[in-house]
């Protein structure tokens, strides 16, 4: 069953309501950005320079900004420094996504899955099968910023040995699943790194689909609270089949890295698990 996001709450949207009405005037939003953008404490002064306002209504707006509590004011003589207030930069972008939804429970995973489709995690035989689907995807230009297809040994070290699967269709290997740890601390023991290739012979057939499903439902019951993954914004087939099984994008990483000598993006999303 879909999760029912929970109503907004009549006191949050109260705050949130004071939030994005301080913001409503133009003004306010050149100072809190120019602050935001200084890299520590700014005179009320130095706004006015900036901005290019007198220093009265400089004044008033860093004021009304204040209260409501996007800049922080410290005194030192008769100078008034400004400075943005740190929770102002996670708490404004969280309010505008609690607002659209954004961060409203998702579906866990596909439910549509083929039928004569088989997940089982890997084996020693299916090496082979999974470097060659490995090499197609590379091949495409849109999978990955690998140009060559790593070492088999490369792989089994880095994959999480609980969390890797292969498609079997017809008794064939026909794509693969590997997560794969984000970090060596403890405390990230449960973020993981994504990645899904489908033998280009059978892709559009669920093959991908179904191995997502085994992914994800695997790393809920594994103890991985938080899956990721990096995506190239044209593989808009990989984009859309993640949103379906409850992962969100979170920004785009602008030429994040270069691949063949050109810079390109990346588009990041990820996907929490929904229950403790």
């Amino acid at each position: 069953m879909t999760a029912v996001p929970e109503a907004l709450s009549g006191e949050t949207a109260s705050t949130y309501s004071e939030w994005f009405a301080c913001l409503a005037e133009p003004t306010r939003v050149r100072i809190l950005h120019t602050v935001a953008v200084a890299g520590g404490a700014i005179t009320v002064g130095e706004l006015t320079e900036r901005i290019g306002i007198s220093q009265s209504t400089c004044s008033h707006h860093v004021r009304k900004l204040a209260d409501i509590g996007f800049v922080l004011l410290r005194k030192e003589g008769t100078t008034t420094l400004v400075t943005v207030n740190p929770n102002c930069c996670t708490g404004l972008p969280h309010a505008a996504d609690v607002v659209m939804g954004v961060l409203a429970p998702r579906p866990c995973c596909p439910t549509d899955l083929p039928v004569d489709v088989t997940v089982r995690p890997l084996e020693a035989g299916d090496w082979a099968a999974v470097r060659r689907i490995y090499r197609e995807g590379i091949d495409t230009g849109n999978a990955t910023f690998e140009t060559e297809v790593p070492a088999r040994a490369t792989l089994d070290a880095t994959w999480l040995p609980e969390h890797r699967w292969v498609a079997e269709l017809d008794d064939q290997v026909v794509g693969w699943a590997a997560a794969s740890p984000v970090s060596a601390r403890a405390c990230y023991s449960g973020l993981a790194e994504t990645s899904v290739y489908v033998d280009a012979a059978v892709r559009g057939r669920g093959i991908g689909k179904a191995l997502l499903h085994k992914q994800v439902t695997a790393a809920d019951a594994g103890g991985l609270w938080t899956l990721q993954t990096s995506i190239f914004p044209e593989n808009r087939a990989s984009l859309a089949l993640h949103h379906t099984a409850g992962f969100r994008t979170l920004g785009v990483r602008e030429r994040i890295a270069q691949h063949h000598g050109v810079w390109r993006d990346t588009v990041f999303l990820e996907r929490r698990r929904t229950t403790d």
